[in-house]
C-alpha cells in the first residue's frame, strides 16, 4: 500500500459517538478541503417516551455543529432540564435516561419525521442540515436504515436463568458497565443492509478510517450490517484503523468489559487481529495505527500480515489527531 503524500478529496470514517466525534474533528483538521463521510453507528438507538432516540448520530452532529456540551462530550450545550423534572414528578421510568429540554426537540422533529414514513437516512440528513449547513462537505450517513439495537446479556443469580438481557444504554448508563458480560447480541443486525448510500461512500472514497471507537457496540455493528464489511475489502482505497486501546485499556467507554465476551484480548494487537488485514480472508485492514505505548505490537503484527504503525494517538485537540493521523497515513 502506498500511502504517502496522499491527498484525498472523498474520505469516509466509520466511527461511534464521543470518541468518534473527536476523531472525525480532526479530520477535518487534517483534510479541510475533503468531502468527508461519517456512517455512524445506529446499534445504540433506543426508544423512551414515545421518542427514537439515536446517541451516536446526535453526538457527531451537535459535536460537528458546535451543539455539543464540550465538558461531557455528549449532550447539548446550555442544556435545561424542566421536562426531565416533570418526568420525575409525574413518577415517569426510566429514570435512569435522562432527556434535556433542547435535546428532547431533536428526538421530536426525529420522530415525527420516522411516523411520516422517511428513512433514517433521510432524517439524519435533514436534521444535519440545522447544524452543517446545508451545502456541508461532511455527511452523517446511518450504517442501515433498518433497526438494529446492542442487547448485553449479564450475569443476575437473581434469574432462574442466571442470566438476563438488556439494552445497551441500560447497561451503561444505568449500570455503568459494572455488571459482569455473558453476551453482546444486535438484535436486528441479520436483516440489516447498508443503504446505497454507504456502499457508495465506500466504493468511491480515497481514503478509508475506522475511528477509534469501541470495536464491540460501535464499529462492531457497523461491520456486521450487510455489505459493508465486503464493501470495505473491495474498495481500491486504503483502509487505516486506529486503536482506541492504550497500553491495555480503552480511552474511554467500557471496551475492556465488552472484548472478552466476544472473545478477543483487551489489547492494541488482539483487536488489530480481530478486525483483521484485507489480504486475509474476512479482513478490512491495510493499516492499524496504535499508540507510541504499544509501538511492541508492531512487529508482532507483522508477523501475522497486518501493516502497522506506533504514533501518540492522544485526541487531545483537532489539531493534535490531525498531526498523528498525517505521520500515520504517510508513514511507509
Amino acid at each position: 500500500m502506498t500511502t504517502s503524500e496522499i491527498a484525498p478529496a472523498r474520505i469516509t470514517v466509520l466511527a461511534g459517538g464521543v470518541g468518534g466525534s473527536r476523531f472525525v474533528r480532526g479530520v477535518r483538521a487534517a483534510w479541510p478541503a475533503a468531502r468527508i463521510d461519517v456512517i455512524g453507528n445506529t446499534a445504540d438507538d433506543i426508544s423512551l417516551h414515545g421518542l427514537r432516540i439515536c446517541p451516536d448520530l446526535d453526538t457527531m452532529m451537535y459535536a460537528l455543529g458546535g451543539g455539543i456540551d464540550a465538558e461531557k462530550g455528549w449532550g447539548r450545550n446550555d442544556e435545561g432540564w424542566r421536562i426531565a423534572e416533570e418526568f420525575e414528578a409525574y413518577g415517569i421510568q426510566p429514570r435512569w435516561f435522562q432527556l434535556g429540554d433542547r435535546d428532547i426537540a431533536t428526538h421530536l422533529v426525529r420522530t415525527e419525521l420516522y411516523n411520516a414514513g422517511y428513512s433514517n437516512t433521510e432524517i439524519t440528513l435533514a436534521l444535519q442540515t440545522r447544524w452543517l449547513g446545508a451545502d456541508s462537505p461532511v455527511r452523517i450517513l446511518p450504517m442501515t436504515d433498518e433497526r438494529v439495537e446492542t442487547h448485553i446479556v449479564v450475569a443476575d443469580p437473581e434469574q432462574s436463568s442466571g442470566q438476563r438481557a438488556m439494552h445497551f444504554q441500560e447497561f451503561w448508563v444505568r449500570y455503568r458497565a459494572a455488571l459482569p458480560v455473558i453476551q453482546v447480541v444486535q438484535v436486528g443486525i441479520d436483516q440489516a443492509k447498508a443503504t446505497d448510500a454507504v456502499l457508495e461512500s465506500i466504493s468511491t472514497a480515497d481514503l478509508v478510517l475506522i475511528a477509534p471507537s469501541n470495536p464491540v457496540v460501535s464499529i462492531g455493528p457497523i461491520l456486521g450490517v450487510s455489505g459493508v464489511r465486503a464493501a470495505l475489502r473491495a474498495t481500491r482505497a486504503p483502509v487505516i484503523g486506529v486503536s482506541g486501546i492504550l497500553g491495555g485499556a480503552p480511552v474511554l467507554g467500557m471496551a475492556d468489559k465488552l472484548l472478552p465476551a466476544i472473545g478477543v484480548a483487551v489489547s492494541a494487537a488482539a483487536v488489530g487481529r480481530h478486525y483483521g488485514p484485507r489480504n486475509r480472508p474476512g479482513g478490512i485492514l491495510d493499516r492499524w495505527v496504535v499508540d507510541q505505548r504499544d509501538a511492541a505490537a508492531v512487529a508482532e503484527l507483522a508477523a501475522d500480515g497486518l501493516d502497522a504503525v506506533a504514533v501518540d494517538t492522544m485526541m487531545t485537540s483537532p489539531e493534535a489527531t490531525a498531526a498523528f493521523l498525517h505521520t500515520a497515513v504517510a508513514a511507509r
